[in-house]
């Protein structure tokens, strides 16, 4: 089946999407190592950083109870899960 079995002639975007609604954003649960603070975030409060390395591939945030820059490591499945809620991501290059 190709794309145009399925678009209905004369349809409109916003009538194709009449009905559906609106998708919950992602939270993350998170703690912070300083205050032992728990809370949610948003993906937007978080950032990945992905480098060659299992070492040098971390996420970040700033904890919103005590304020302190938080950085942990990010293994295979934290990195897929954060980049599938849509958390802002910066890849390192090595300068050699």
């Amino acid at each position: 089946m190709d794309l145009s079995d399925s678009v209905v002639p004369g349809a409109s975007v916003a009538s194709a999407f009449a009905g559906m609604r609106g998708v919950s954003p992602v939270r993350f649960r998170a703690g912070c190592p300083d205050c032992r603070g728990r809370f949610e975030l948003a993906a937007s409060a978080l950032r990945l950083a992905i480098g060659a390395t299992s070492r040098t591939t971390f996420y970040s945030f700033t904890c919103p109870e005590c304020g302190a820059s938080v950085r942990k490591p990010a293994g295979e499945r934290i990195v897929e899960l954060l980049t599938g809620g849509g958390v802002r991501t910066l890849r390192l290059h090595s300068t050699l």
